[in-house]
């Protein structure tokens, strides 16, 4: 209806005159249609005109007229809105003003032109805001002004739902574009060839690496090196590069010659993993692009320098060839989840790096203490006739005798103690590694207090002055646990703009106290203090006599076997909700051995099977679940908590009363959550009630749709209830478990995107605003069938690679 009055109601807008006499509106409309008045441009549906009083009583044609016209008068937080004013005679103006006269403050763009436009706030109720057009005559003279009022409402998911796909390609939303910004070997200099991809390239130290996971955002400023948290046009992209797929990286895929790599390939892949430091700008246009030789760019590798720092800082466990005072080590490795922190540095977390180590039971147990054996197995480091070993780099031969980064993957005893040999190296992996992004010369810190783990992020409760503040991780391995380590320095709000960032890190992640999480079934939970001394954590436990405080620490998997913390299904990412601090964690999935029918509990209560349409049966909990706890008084220091489970994976088939608990439809059913973030509360979808984005990393549900990123608008812990369901095994038998679910999230969730084949997707992050959203796309193609091209299309070989999401109408990506 475009250029159309809209016949609204008002209040006393009754007909009881019915004489012929002239009205007051009949008179306005007669005088506008003699001025020719013109409408501007709508947007985003319906027009609405609101006519100014006329300036002066006289009917001068060059007294000038104005009007807007705007959309519908309604909108939600995070969506842009355009304001469209009218004018007749504008040879008789100097100049047009839009102000902003009530309601929450927002920003207007371009306020001197006819055509402005603003971005709703966020809001928790529907919240007018008051707007005027002001046109001023040349010569002075009063302006001439018209009034418009746009009513915000909340936030909403206002995207129609991504359908369910197995193409090779990355789909999102009508009304949003994804463009990729960073890929798989796109090199960090000027001087690094660009990526030829056909497994020719050297030289990963000065590129992209391989399988982009977490990641976060760091604001520069406009010019220089400075840190800006608030500029969402240019800052620096932190992420990890989990592992590779092997075969991509090579002319013909990997050898191996009389049991040995040749050097050149297994430093190719050693380079391929770690972490990535890289600019990202915004030009004027919205498009987004990384800067090849930003003096910033910096990769960190298995083979960077690195200091350890907190409890393990020269412990005896730690003792190396390489370093046989226990102080500094070599590189990390296998780096899935992350986690940052309010004084500008970022926390990468490395995961299933025990695999990389060869350890032969059959030679190195008879070396071995019982309670090293014990420890090693717990950790599944090695055992075995061929003691593992990823990617045999343990073999190469260095043509520089000096050179011991492959001699340390042996982590055996060969020597007189352990600084003569690698029996501790595996000891070195396993931490939160803190880096400053901003400073390329500094050195990487390895903090032992949060414990040694397969660790799946490190993420930051809510950080209030005075309160000591909290990191909430998870142990990525079938019946392993959640944790959480309270700092034992209160937060000083004064720190977070320090220059001496690593310094900071020092306050607050070196000295504290790790605990483990234990579930109980009526929907309470504790934190147990995992401390020397204290409990089962003493040398008479005979299940493993623990030393000292370092050595709790570097066996936080016994530890929490001691005390009795709560075995998960692959507890995963974790994420804090801005608003009211809740944690929320993944739980990727169970099998039908580590979760069976007689193993179920209240916080992992699923025992079932979740066919794929070949009929293979999937066992288990195979479609993962989310859970989320509500600290004691809200509060990063409490020792006790609630829980629900917010979300189980299923498909949408399946049986509603015991499988699908959660309502789950075509437009947002899917399986192993993995990834899990909040939006910025910087910006609307952080604000009031935040988006949740869900990520999938699957193979349950793969027979149907590539994996996938969800958005959500969660409730709070306690918005459902109790429920009882019934698990069946494979042999028929049924058994009972009741459990704690959240209401059912409906139109509340829905599938955002579907990434291209064989992919995982994993790590997300925003600008400030919102406008920008980042996703990395890990292993296209991973099983290495043809399968997959992206994102360079044709017959190229596959690449992990960063996207970026931006709506066409410079909205907050996520919202209407």
């Amino acid at each position: 209806m475009s250029g159309t009055e809209i016949n609204a109601h008002s209040d006393g807008d009754i007909d009881t005159n019915r004489s012929d006499n002239p009205t007051l509106a009949s008179i306005v409309e007669a005088r506008y249609s003699r001025r020719h008045t013109l409408f501007g441009g709508t947007m985003l549906g319906a027009g609405l005109f609101l006519p100014a009083m006329l300036a002066g009583c006289t009917d001068d044609a060059a007294t000038p007229t104005v009007g807007t016209t705007t959309a519908s008068g309604t909108t939600s937080s995070g969506a842009v809105f355009q304001l469209s004013a009218t004018v007749t005679n504008a040879s008789a103006l100097s100049g047009f003003q839009w102000s902003q006269t009530s309601g929450p403050a927002v920003t207007i763009e371009n306020p001197t032109s006819l055509d402005a436009r603003f971005l709703a706030p966020s809001v928790s109720a529907a919240t007018p805001l008051g707007f005027r057009f002001t046109a001023n005559r040349s010569g002075g003279g009063a302006a001439v002004n018209a009034d418009v009022t746009v009513t915000v409402n909340p936030a909403s998911l206002g995207f129609a739902a991504v359908q369910r796909s197995l193409a090779d390609s990355v789909a999102v939303p009508a009304g949003y574009t994804a463009s990729v910004l960073y890929r798989l070997g796109d090199p960090l200099s000027a001087s690094t060839p660009d990526f030829a991809n056909n497994g020719s390239d050297t030289n990963f130290a000065n590129r992209a690496g391989d399988h982009h996971d977490g990641l976060y955002y760091y604001g520069l400023a406009a010019s220089g090196n400075a840190r800006d948290d608030n500029n969402s046009s240019r800052g620096l992209l932190v992420m990890n590069h989990e592992n590779i797929t092997q075969v991509f990286l090579h002319t013909a895929g990997a050898t191996i010659t009389n049991g040995a790599r040749p050097e050149a390939e297994a430093l190719k892949e050693m380079e391929a993993h770690g972490v990535s430091v890289v600019e990202v700008n915004r030009d004027a246009t919205g498009k987004w692009s990384y800067s090849k030789s930003s003096s910033l760019n910096r990769r960190i590798t298995p083979t960077t320098p690195m200091r350890i720092n907190g409890p393990l800082r020269g412990h005896p466990l730690m003792f190396t060839r390489f370093s046989p005072d226990g102080t500094s080590g070599r590189g990390t490795l296998n780096n899935c989840a992350n986690g940052y922190t309010p004084w500008g540095t970022n926390l990468t977390c490395e995961e299933n790096w025990a695999g990389y180590f060869r350890r032969r039971s059959t030679t190195d147990n008879p070396n071995r203490t019982p309670k090293e054996i014990t420890a090693m197995s717990r950790y599944s480091v090695g055992g075995g006739p061929l003691g593992g070993g990823a990617y045999s780099w343990f073999s190469v031969v260095a043509a520089d005798p000096s050179n011991t980064i492959w001699q340390r993957l042996t982590a055996e005893v060969s020597g007189a103690n352990a600084t003569l040999d690698w029996r501790n190296e595996a000891n070195q992996f396993g931490w939160v590694v803190e880096i400053d992004p901003y400073d390329p010369t500094s050195m990487p810190r390895k903090r032992t207090a949060l414990g040694r783990m397969a660790h799946e992020g490190a993420w930051p409760g809510q950080f209030i002055a005075g309160r000591k503040p909290a990191f909430y991780m998870g142990d990525d391995a079938r019946g392993d646990y959640m944790y959480k380590y309270i700092s034992s320095a209160a937060w000083d709000s004064a720190d977070a703009q320090r220059s001496d960032r690593l310094a900071v890190g020092d306050k607050y992640l070196d000295a504290g106290t790790l605990y483990v999480a234990k579930f109980n079934a009526d929907g309470t939970g504790q934190w147990l203090p995992l401390v020397f001394g204290q409990g089962n954590l003493t040398a008479a436990n005979t299940a493993y006599p623990f030393a000292d405080q370092g050595d709790v620490l570097a066996h936080v998997r016994l530890a929490g076997d001691a005390v009795g913390a709560t075995k998960m299904d692959r507890p995963e990412w974790t994420a804090v909700n801005p608003a009211n601090g809740e944690v929320y964690l993944t739980l990727t999935n169970g099998s039908a051995t580590s979760r069976p029918l007689s193993g179920t509990d209240a916080a992992n209560p699923r025992h079932y099977n979740d066919p794929r349409t070949t009929g293979q049966a999937q066992r288990g909990n195979a479609n993962g679940h989310i859970i989320r706890l509500k600290e004691a008084g809200d509060s990063t220091e409490a020792l006790t908590f609630t829980w629900d489970i917010y979300l189980f994976g299923a498909r949408s088939t399946a049986d509603a009363a015991n499988i699908n608990i959660s309502g789950l439809t075509a437009d947002n059913d899917f399986s192993s959550p993995d990834g899990l973030w909040f939006s910025r509360p910087s910006n609307a979808a952080g604000k009031v009630n935040p988006l949740l984005w869900i990520q999938t990393d699957d193979g349950a549900y793969t027979d149907v749709t590539n994996c996938m990123m969800l958005a959500a608008l969660p409730g709070k812990v306690g918005d459902g209830g109790n429920k009882t369901i019934t698990n069946t095994d494979a042999s028929g038998a049924q058994r009972s478990q009741t459990t704690i679910v959240g209401k059912a999230p409906g139109a509340q969730l829905k599938r955002f995107l579907v990434g291209p084949v064989q992919c995982e997707i994993t790590g997300v992050d925003s600008t400030p605003d919102g406008k920008a959203l980042f996703v990395n796309v890990q292993h296209p193609g991973d099983d290495n069938n043809g399968g997959s091209s992206w994102p360079d299309g044709g017959t190229a070989r596959p690449r992990s690679a960063t996207i970026v999401i931006t709506r066409t109408d410079g909205g907050v990506v996520g919202l209407s």
